[in-house]
Parts: C-alpha cells; structure tokens; sequence
C-alpha cells in the first residue's frame, strides 16, 4: 500500500486555512445582511401596529387581489410552460436557439420596460380596439395577470424543462414500443415523473407573480381598490409616508417567501429549478 505523506497532508490543510477563512467571511458578510435585514423588518413595528395597518379597506383588497392574480397566473404559466418545456427538451428543430433566447427575454429585460412594452402592444389598432369595445384590460385587472404572467411563465418554462430534461427517456419509449400513442405516453408517463418538477414551477411562478411590480406599474397601474396588489401597496405607502404600513406588507411578503422556498426545497426545488434561478 502506498504510503501517506501525514506531514505532507497537514500541510495542505493548514495552507487551505486562509482560503477557507476568507471565502467564510465574504459568503457570512452576505447572509449576515439577509438576516439584518429580516430582524430589521422585524423590529420596526410592533404586533399592534402590524394588526392595525392589517385592518386598512386598501391592504384587505390587496391582499385578495394578490392572491387572486398569483394564483391565475399560475395556472396560466403551467398551461404554457409544461408544453414548451417538453417540446424543448425532447426536440430538436430548426430555430430552437433563436427560440430558446426568445424565451429568456422577459428574465434578462428590465420589468418596467416589459410593463411598458405591453402598454405599447395595447396601443396598436387591433388590441386597442379589442381593448376598448369587447375586452377591458388596461389599467384593469387583467393588465395585473398580464403583466405577472409575462414573467412569471419565463420561470415556469425554464423550471419545468429542467426537470423533463433529468427524465430518464427510456420510460417513454417503453410505453410507446407498448402501444401508447405519444399524447398517452406524455400524460401517464412523462408528466407523473415531471410532478415535482411542476410544483417547484407552479411555486416560483407564483413567487414571482407576488413581488411584480415594475410592469404591474406601467400597464395596469396602482389605483386603490382596484390594480393594487401587495407590492404596489408597500409603494403606495411608501409614498405617503405611511411606514408601518409599509413594514407591515412587507412582512407578509417575507413570510411567502419562506413559505415559497419550504414548498420548494420540499419538492426537490435544487434539482428542479435550474440554472436560471
């Protein structure tokens, strides 16, 4: 047996020390600043405070609209990120790339000017007219699933592929050598290995549908008891100067998140989210 070097190894060890320490301190400096922030939101106000903004006629309705939206959303972005995320991960076509970059735009695009690109598209004569004589959207509450839509199905997409990505593909063709037509080896196949995959989407897309604001701003607006959602409320009261309102949305946010990222580490979130996230 080839004989070990122990001065050699503790060495290393030692030599490793600094490096180690370091990456400690820059990563610790990080998270320290998350939970500084937390324990802050935290200890601004008091419960009774909290309780009191609670009882506002604005953050009742933005809370349910809030809930309403995201949950529509979400529905809305597994109806299109299921399909796209199986055809991109088990096809190759000509424009795949191109379609691939297509997809990623409203990720890397700052949201305000996906806000306002959708109230330019709203503008041309057809949607406008669509708009205007059948369909109100603008400055409506279907511009705030809209506009939570846009983004939030980017995620779902890139969430859901991951996961059709990690199925093993021999499970499919089985079925089809069985006899199944490919429709039926999706659904009773290819989609009960996705499951998780799917909760971990349809829980990021309704994560990211909640902290929307950027686009929720520019094209349905912020109008009481009527476009405003949760994060257009911290805004709102931000701007009155009403902070423990403020605080108290906020909290709420927080506590979403954490209920959010439970559900998704729960899931198998960290094989199943992807690069993008």
């Amino acid at each position: 047996m080839p004989k070990i070097n122990r001065d050699s190894s503790l060495h290393q060890a030692r030599s490793d020390t600094p490096f180690l320490i370091a990456l400690g301190v820059i990563g610790g400096f990080y998270v320290v600043m998350i939970l500084a922030m937390l324990v802050a939101d935290a200890t601004y106000t008091s419960p009774r405070n909290f309780w009191n903004a609670l009882q506002s006629a604005e953050i009742r309705y933005a809370i349910k609209l809030s809930l309403f939206s995201c949950t529509v959303t979400t529905l809305l972005a597994l109806f299109v990120a299921v399909p796209i995320g199986y055809l991109m991960s088990h096809y190759r076509f000509f424009g795949k790339n191109l379609l691939d970059g297509i997809l990623d735009i409203p990720i890397v695009l700052p949201p305000l000017v996906i806000g306002l690109s959708l109230l330019i598209l709203f503008q041309t004569p057809l949607l406008r007219s669509f708009d205007r004589d059948f369909f109100p959207v603008t400055y409506e509450i279907p511009a705030v699933i809209l506009a939570q839509f846009m983004v939030a199905c980017a995620f779902a997409v890139r969430t859901v592929r991951t996961s059709f990505d990690q199925i093993n593909p021999r499970a499919e063709q089985v079925a089809l050598t069985l006899g199944c037509s490919r429709s039926q080896a999706f659904w009773r196949v290819v989609l009960p290995e996705a499951y998780c995959g799917v909760v971990s989407a349809a829980t990021i897309a309704w994560a990211r549908a909640l902290g929307e604001f950027g686009p929720i701003l520019i094209f349905a607006g912020t109008t009481r008891l009527k476009t405003e959602v949760l994060a257009s409320t911290v805004f709102l009261e931000m701007s009155t100067g009403n902070i423990e309102a403020a605080v108290a949305v906020s909290l709420l946010m927080v506590c979403a998140a954490v209920v959010v990222l439970v559900i998704v580490r729960g899931y198998g979130g960290e094989r199943t989210i992807g690069r993008y996230l």
